[in-house]
């Protein structure tokens, strides 16, 4: 993070977003104040909070990819959650200070594997160990001849050095070793129906502390055996502690939610319905968006400093249909764009994880070649324009479903058709794709 300017991260989300430069800016604005601010005094920075902001446009144009594309470039906790899954609370919803519990799930799950390539050195070796103990197991007989028999112990370290070498040349992958592993028994009755996401952090420690640990003896190949040995001496070699601190503080210093879908949230006042619910999350939704503490089941959290990207298409409401409240904890608003038929042009080219290298790359594993020429990437991105000028306009989202149908026959044939060089142009894509580009109502039930 110390080397990313601005400008170096707009450019890292250009490899995989189109457009859409005011709301790259704004947020690498969003990410970068975050270094700045650990930059100031202690007495100043915890004054300056997060750049909470709401991103407005129709559905497919990019608003999550630019979140989840920021949040993996700083490697910070990421969770992405549907504001409408709140609004039947206590029907089939859930508590709204559960996104800040699963964020720090998620926060545990970074930092554990950034501890695991700290301890993998000593990790490896010490399931290597294992392994060979478990392919040499030593009896009471050689114990008792090696005391003795110096020659007994010099054979048996000669053994274990031609095992240890067999192993890491892949000879022994396949032979079956046994091994302990250990089983955890799982929540039962009440706990089982609801979850237990759903009982207090406290109770969730107590319970799991009262589940008791039982030893199992399993016969793996040494492949799969190796890995569940690695990890056991990972969690022996990882500090529990220092893992669930650094955790914490990296849920409140770097997390980010974003927050999609509030738009849905929007409803005029009412005293009755479930308009009531929509604005109870709203409610429910302030204190978090603005600073509270909530409980884990690794601890207190601070919300101060998370950072909160909202979005929704706007489509029937306005971002002043939400409660002013809600508003100002939200106080940058970007406004993305629609996408032009240029702009699925570049999207089908440009980014590194284009559809079109996509299916190539698929395609390839069968030794199938495919070839886009540009005016059949062309012929794609108009058709799929005016499939969403048409209908129901779900940005890119379309290429998605127009290259499927395209190359349909392609996929099915694949696996009889290897060393085949298959060249798409124009006249194949219309040929394709004649029935949904020309009959909108057809292409209503295609796509």
């Amino acid at each position: 993070m110390d080397d990313l300017t601005p400008q170096q991260i707009v450019e890292a989300l250009d490899k995989y977003i189109v457009g859409q430069h005011a709301a790259k800016r704004a947020a690498a604005v969003a990410i970068r104040n975050r270094w700045r601010r650990r930059q100031l005094p202690e007495s100043l920075r915890d004054e300056v909070g997060p750049a909470n902001m709401i991103l407005i446009g129709p559905t497919g144009v990019g608003k999550t990819e630019i979140a989840r594309r920021l949040a993996g470039l700083v490697n910070a906790p990421f969770l992405k959650v549907e504001a409408t899954k709140y609004t039947e609370v206590g029907y089939h919803g859930r508590d709204v200070e559960s996104m800040v519990r699963d964020l720090v799930e998620v926060a545990m799950r970074i930092v554990r594997n950034e501890q695991t390539e700290v301890v993998r050195e000593e990790a490896q070796r010490r399931a290597e160990e294992q392994l060979i103990d478990a392919l040499m197991p030593p009896t009471t007989f050689d114990v008792e001849q090696a005391k003795t028999e110096p020659d007994v112990s010099e054979r048996r370290r000669r053994s274990r050095e031609k095992l240890r070498a067999q192993l890491r040349s892949g000879e022994l992958e396949e032979r079956m070793v046994e091994i302990t592993t250990e089983v955890r028994s799982g929540p039962v009755g009440v706990m089982t129906t609801f979850g237990m996401d759903q009982i207090d952090p406290d109770m969730q420690n107590f319970l799991e502390r009262l589940m008791p640990v039982q030893p199992k003896q399993r016969s793996l190949p040494v492949r799969e055996a190796r890995e569940i040995l690695f990890d056991q001496q990972c969690e022996k070699l990882i500090d529990r502690e220092k893992l669930t601190e650094m955790a914490l503080r990296r849920t409140e210093d770097a997390g980010l939610i974003f927050l999609d879908e509030l738009d849905k949230l929007c409803s005029p006042q009412q005293t009755h319905g479930p308009d009531v619910s929509r604005q109870g999350v709203q409610r429910d939704l302030l204190p978090i968006i603005e600073g509270c503490t909530v409980s884990t089941r690794h601890g207190p959290v601070q919300t101060d400093h998370i950072l909160f990207i909202a979005a929704g298409a706007f489509h029937g409401s306005r971002p002043s249909d939400l409660m002013p409240e809600l508003q100002g904890r939200l106080p940058i608003r970007v406004e993305l764009e629609d996408l032009t038929r240029e702009d699925f042009v570049r999207i089908l080219t440009e980014p590194a994880n284009a559809l079109t290298k996509q299916h190539t790359a698929l395609l390839a594993t069968e030794s199938v070649f495919i070839e886009f020429t540009p005016d059949a990437i062309a012929a794609i991105a108009d058709i799929a324009f005016r499939l969403n000028q048409t209908m129901d306009n779900i940005g890119a989202r379309r290429l998605m479903t127009v290259m499927e149908r395209l190359t349909e026959d392609i996929s099915f044939e694949a696996p009889n058709r290897r060393g085949e060089t298959i060249r798409i142009d124009e006249a194949y894509v219309h040929k394709r794709l004649a029935d949904i580009s020309q009959d909108t109502d057809l292409s209503r039930f295609i796509l």
